[in-house]
């Protein structure tokens, strides 16, 4: 197939372009830069100038494609968080525009939103709340609008996702740990969050456009839960500070933004997406991942 992958210099989006490569398919990547361009061609991917705000250049994309990849979105910044999702709203409709009536599929990264659980586990049967998501960011209900709407049309749901080139959560747990002396966790640490290498993420993602399911909720989780404070003491020994346990309150203080990440328990399992993917994540572990000096580098 030909994929047309959204954010392909990105960490998940890199590895989905070289995934879908290394397995045969040709990829058209959406690239903002020179400089990505460049990196996309090293991958042997066609780069396709624009962005997620260039429609034109996004339908033409999609008119070429057999499939769609959707991994972009910029949340380095909180101010422009919502003003993104709408970015983020309007460039996946118009992509559906052009699937619409067609079998062929778009695969979609999103995260865990509030869910109505079924029990402690989250599980790929739990359904999204119609509520809002963060900041106004519901990718999910966007999926499923694209799906009521003809599009061929499934999500990822991303846990906390590890590996080289990560700029996301686990760094800013780093960060965090650094500006205060000390490496916290809330309470026990027994609270728990799901993750994934990003190597075993890309896997899920052209396996999905490749049975191509509509309306599908893939889990794209290596690990059920990870107790944070496994990761909180990895943190502290090779920062060569204490780790030690916080208050909620002391913990917004000391997480800042990420405080929510930091004191959830979110366990989530993937048991049906590796029954009808036959996905089987072999990279590895977050605590296993995280205890090497590149993720420690000023």
């Amino acid at each position: 197939m030909q994929v047309f992958v959204t954010g392909g210099t990105g960490f998940v989006g890199s590895a989905v372009v070289q995934d879908l490569i290394g397995s045969g398919h040709s990829v058209l990547a959406l690239a903002r830069s020179a400089s990505s361009a460049a990196a996309l061609e090293t991958f042997g991917a066609e780069p396709i100038a624009g962005s997620l705000e260039d429609i034109g250049s996004l339908r033409d994309a999609v008119v070429r494609a057999d499939a769609v990849i959707h991994t972009a979105f910029d949340n380095s910044s909180l101010i422009r968080f919502p003003r993104n999702s709408r970015i983020e709203r309007a460039a996946l409709h118009a992509i559906g525009d052009v699937l619409a009536g067609t079998d062929r599929p778009i695969v979609i990264a999103g995260g865990f939103p509030p869910v109505v659980a079924s029990g402690p586990v989250l599980t790929e049967l739990d359904v999204a709340s119609p509520g809002a998501g963060p900041m106004g960011r519901n990718v999910e209900r966007t999926m499923m609008k694209l799906a009521d709407d003809g599009v061929n049309a499934s999500i990822v749901r991303m846990p906390v996702v590890h590996g080289d080139g990560d700029h996301f959560t686990i760094p800013r747990f780093i960060e965090s740990a650094r500006k205060n002396g000390e490496s916290g966790y809330v309470g026990d640490g027994s609270n728990r969050l799901p993750a994934v290498h990003n190597v075993d993420a890309a896997r899920v993602f052209r396996l999905a456009i490749e049975r191509a399911v509509p309306r599908s909720r893939y889990h794209a989780v290596a690990e059920e839960g990870v107790l944070f404070k496994g990761i909180a003491e990895v943190i502290g020994r090779r920062l060569g500070v204490p780790s030690v346990s916080l208050s909620p309150r002391a913990a917004r203080k000391h997480f800042g933004l990420y405080a929510a990440y930091a004191e959830g328990d979110r366990p989530a399992s993937s048991a049906i997406t590796r029954e009808q993917l036959d996905w089987r994540p072999d990279g590895p572990m977050l605590l296993t991942d995280l205890d090497r000096s590149e993720y420690f580098r000023p």
